[in-house]
């Protein structure tokens, strides 16, 4: 997906319907919903939804939880900004 393509749906009330849940979570999370984002993917094991997961609690400043959601997702924890990690996130998803 197309960051400005996600950045324009931020003008929205609700996340285009045809958002994955992940791309849902990382919406809300733009849209300073931590919660919402987090119930979203919260349940979910795929390595998708455990890297969302693994952001959401390194945003959260839980870095133990954030360590574990990164292995969970087979990804290294990483160096770069929230916000860059973020933009990785939605191109990829």
């Amino acid at each position: 997906m197309l960051t400005s393509d996600m950045t324009a749906s931020l003008q929205q009330v609700h996340p285009p319907a045809n958002y994955s849940v992940c791309l849902k979570a990382l919406w809300y999370d733009a849209k300073g919903d931590w919660s919402a984002a987090h119930e979203l993917i919260n349940d979910l094991s795929d390595s998708n939804a455990a890297w969302v997961h693994a952001y959401l609690h390194r945003k959260e400043g839980d870095s133990g939880n954030a360590a574990y959601w990164y292995r969970r997702a087979g990804k290294d924890y990483p160096a770069c900004s929230l916000e860059a990690e973020w933009t990785r996130l939605v191109t990829a998803l």
